[in-house]
């Protein structure tokens, strides 16, 4: 497995970017747009050649727009999730299939340090992953003819928590703040951990705020010092008014609008007693992380738990009976991604045709109890009617289970009837 990969891909509707470690190291790499340099950004676009059935990506596809020799397709990730046909030159397009497209000509810039074929895991991060986004991805990897099955997805924010989490311990003791400037707005994420609980979880909240776009300091000219005047006392108000009293270990700039010179006052403000970091790779690298994590759990990771937005936030369960002993049967964890959390068993109904789910939030609230009863089944003997049982979920907070009568033997035939329920976790 040496010369196997882990890639952590960070799909945007702006840029991209493509992070990887070898297998037997933990310390991800980032692919250059432009060797030699720290240019990570790759545009998310796509551009067809006029006349013929030939497409750019990224970089050239821009140069070939520059030319007059095709379109720019651009907002990739927001066509798919609109899901309306593109057009181009009168032939229809599938929005998903362009976008797999771009992200497959993208894995292709790997060739330079291993190559496609010897990707043993990859992480999709994008900033916001819903049940419909979740689907384009899907969409997207089933395109994509990867030899490897190990393919999963997070979010920007559990992104930000793998990077921070393998980071010097110094550095996320408190909270940790990461600001994400990006067009004309600046996004402002806040993570922490409750150390009181076993395992640390960990939890980040985040903020959006409208902001001066930085073309408009780039277009500015001789009023350039009077636009970045204004940029630094709004940036300084943000995080005056997120500080609360609130004590900070380190803090993480990361956008294109961080990149020109205009903090003065604000960047005092942020560094009193912290560490400032500014880079535009943060998200790769989680994903990296994130992928490497999941394969060779390391002892900080086992220690604390993720609860994300899009995480179940309890444990699920039921108590059995195992050689004559009551015990507990874990069928769903807290801090899995919803979409990921998935059961299936056969047990054996003791009584009543009834049983109960065991519910165990994380947050500190009580342990609930969800009754199933299965209406319309024969009453049999205890333990003698055998079922099958699904469980996923529906989004974030809502359980789905499906469950179906297996009889038990030729005493008690099948009746192949199906229940299906759903209820709220927390």
């Amino acid at each position: 497995m040496k010369d196997r990969i882990i890639v952590g891909y960070d799909l945007g509707d702006t840029f991209s970017q493509i992070s990887y470690c070898f297998y037997d190291d933990n310390a991800p790499e980032t692919l250059a747009v432009v060797a030699g340099t720290e240019s990570y950004n790759i545009p998310t676009v796509l551009c067809k050649r006029k006349g013929v059935n030939q497409w750019f990506y990224g970089k050239e596809a821009v140069k070939h727009v520059q030319g007059e020799d095709g379109e720019l397709l651009t907002n990739l990730v927001e066509l798919a999730r609109r899901g309306e046909t593109v057009r181009i030159e009168e032939i229809a397009f599938d929005p998903v299939s362009l976008l797999t497209l771009f992200v497959k000509r993208s894995l292709a810039m790997l060739s330079i340090v291993s190559g496609v074929d010897k990707i043993a895991a990859l992480m999709i991060t994008c900033e916001n992953l819903d049940a419909k986004m979740v689907e384009i991805l899907n969409g997207v990897v089933a395109g994509l003819s990867l030899k490897t099955k190990v393919v999963c997805y997070q979010s920007h924010v559990e992104s930000i928590y793998y990077y921070t989490l393998h980071q010097e311990e110094e550095l996320w003791q408190r909270q940790v703040m990461i600001c994400d400037y990006n067009a004309d707005t600046i996004k402002v994420y806040q993570m922490d951990c409750n150390r009181k609980t076993t395992p640390v979880v960990a939890f980040v909240e985040d903020y959006t705020f409208p902001f001066t776009h930085y073309q408009e300091l780039l277009d500015a000219d001789t009023m350039r010092e009077s636009v970045a005047r204004r940029m630094d006392e709004q940036f300084l108000e943000i995080l005056q008014s997120l500080n609360r009293g609130q004590v900070v270990s380190s803090a993480y700039l990361l956008g294109e609008g961080f990149k020109e010179e205009w903090m003065q006052e604000s960047l005092q403000y942020l560094c009193r007693g912290k560490r400032v970091f500014q880079g535009n790779n943060l998200y790769s690298k989680g994903a990296c992380l994130g992928m490497r994590e999941k394969l060779m759990p390391s002892e900080v990771g086992k220690e604390h738990v993720f609860l994300g937005k899009d995480k179940l936030k309890a444990n699920v369960g039921m108590r059995v009976t195992r050689q004559g002993e009551d015990s507990y049967y874990a069928l769903l964890d807290a801090g899995n991604s919803w979409y990921e959390a998935k059961h299936t068993m056969e047990f054996l109904l003791e009584k009543d045709n009834v049983f109960t789910l065991v519910i165990t939030p994380l947050n500190g609230r009580e342990v609930k109890y969800a009754q199933v009863t299965l209406e319309g089944l024969p009453l049999r003997e205890n333990a003698a009617s055998r079922l099958y049982m699904e469980m996923d979920m529906v989004n974030e907070s809502c359980i789905r289970l499906t469950v179906e009568d297996l009889g038990f033997g030729e005493l008690f035939p099948a009746t192949n009837q199906k229940w299906t329920e759903s209820f709220e976790v927390v």
